[in-house]
């Protein structure tokens, strides 16, 4: 397997260290932004939505999300220049569905949650693409250090009449140094970070 074949290459004394990431990969960068699609200026679903992320660690892809996060939504279709999402993320929330794993992506080479607890997400500027299509321009700050992003978001309703906004997007994983030291080598854990977002909101009263 390719995280067999890395492991065997390591030197020997990563080797450790790289079995405790094989099931892990704190990905991260942009985690938050797409629930900008939100719908109305109501209150997100936080139950009914989720933020995930995928990356690669040594070949395989590995998949996250965070248990917990709050946001506030005001989306006007017929006023984006009024629109707007903040989002702010508990990084130490983060479920890799390891404990072992958990613990040590909230130390200093990672998130370094007790120095940097929480993630967060201003837009900065919402325009459509039509068909209900939409890219949410915004800042993302995360472990001290901020970045521009946009995000694409589908806009749709379920069968209950809530609005449900969906996005995806990449971002860098080193563009916040997350993964210092001997895990910034993009050839073991990769830089490249896939955000998968989900939000539901309630229709509009």
């Amino acid at each position: 397997a390719p995280a067999d074949a890395a492991l065997a290459a390591a030197p020997a004394k990563e080797i450790d260290a790289m079995k405790t990431f094989r099931s892990f990969i704190p990905p991260l960068a942009a985690m938050l932004l797409a629930a900008a699609g939100g719908a109305s200026a109501q209150g997100v679903l936080i139950d009914r939505s989720e933020i995930r992320f995928v990356s690669k660690q040594m070949g395989v892809n590995v998949e996250g999300r965070f248990r917990r996060w709050k946001a506030s939504v005001d989306f006007r279709p017929g006023d984006l220049a009024r629109s707007g999402a903040g989002f702010e993320i508990d990084l130490a929330s983060i479920d890799l569905a390891s404990e072992e794993s958990e613990a040590e992506v909230r130390r200093a080479p990672w998130f370094d949650t007790a120095k940097f607890p929480v993630a967060k997400f201003a837009s900065t500027g919402i325009r459509s693409l039509g068909g209900d299509r939409y890219e949410i321009a915004g800042t993302l700050s995360l472990k001290g250090l901020a970045q521009d992003v946009v995000v694409p978001v589908a806009l749709k309703r379920d069968a209950a009449g809530n609005s449900v906004a969906e996005g995806e997007f990449k971002g860098r994983r080193l563009d916040f140094k997350v993964g210092e030291g001997m895990w910034a080598d993009t050839d073991a854990i990769a830089n490249d970070v896939t955000v998968r977002v989900r939000m539901v909101l309630p229709p509009a009263r």
